[in-house]
């Protein structure tokens, strides 16, 4: 198991907005809120394209049960750009070729990275990789909706049908899991108006958790792991939670009070 389970999360990208929507001279919060308003507009809802997002925050849990490794931790520094943190994201897919697991990271978190990486000039040969280079990825490469090399756990569950989607936190408080925490991607925007990076960082590290945890319940249920297996892949990620930041701390606190 060489696994990358991630989560981001994102901001309006306001530089964006100022060019398209012609709004020089207006603050972020001005700029974000004609965004919204302007989406409103058209598809009945604020939540913007996936080209007007800027990642603030890429959060991921690694395991490589071969080489003993378990580490969850968010890319770059707290001021980083986002060039930076997108770079990083791919220098490790580059320099490990892991197994990516996302919950609607097809539908959401690629589509942004992809974005982001062109709009920013970042590289990602072996990501993009589909054979040309490399005949291993040919059949398996991180860009097929069918393929393993990355698995998006809510396109996969629900058979690749949008009509049984359903929401990361449900599955995973329904699993025994903490789920969401006191804050949710709506609030990223004001938190980060607010100056609460670090806050943003930390709730995107347990999404990345709940995923990681899910993703492990879903290898027992395929076979892949059995209940020894299962019980000591959970005792890694406690192992490793006991020691962390008082966030960390928090989830394992509360995933052990539900599982009781």
């Amino acid at each position: 198991m060489n696994v990358l389970a991630f989560d981001i999360e994102t901001i309006p990208d306001v530089a964006g907005g100022r060019k398209l929507y012609d709004l020089e001279g207006l603050s972020d919060a001005e700029v974000a809120s004609a965004m919204f308003n302007k989406r409103r507009e058209k598809v009945g809802h604020e939540f913007l394209a996936t080209h007007l997002q800027k990642v603030v925050a890429i959060s991921a849990v690694y395991r490589n049960i071969q080489k003993d490794q378990f580490s969850v931790w968010t890319l770059g520094e707290e001021n980083s750009s986002e060039r930076e943190i997108v770079q990083n994201f791919f220098d490790g897919v580059d320099k490990y070729t892991p197994t990516l697991v996302t919950w609607n990271g097809s539908g959401f978190d690629l589509p942004v990275l992809h974005y982001r990486g062109l709009i920013n000039g970042v590289q990602a040969a072996r990501y993009w990789e589909q054979g040309e280079d490399d005949s291993n990825f040919k059949w398996n490469n991180y860009l097929s909706r069918f393929h393993n090399r990355h698995t998006d756990l809510m396109d996969v569950i629900a058979g690749y049908n949008n009509r049984a989607f359903a929401p990361l936190d449900e599955i995973a408080v329904l699993l025994g899991l903490p789920g969401k925490m006191g804050m949710s991607g709506s609030k990223v925007w004001d938190q980060y108006l607010a100056g609460e990076i670090k806050a943003i960082r930390d709730y995107c590290e347990t999404d990345a958790l709940n995923t990681y945890l899910v993703y492990l319940h879903w290898q027992y249920v395929k076979g892949a792991l059995n209940d020894s297996d299962l019980k000591r892949e959970h005792e890694v990620v406690k192992a490793a939670l006991e020691k962390g930041e008082p966030h960390l701390q928090e989830f394992l606190q509360v995933w052990s009070a539900v599982a009781e």
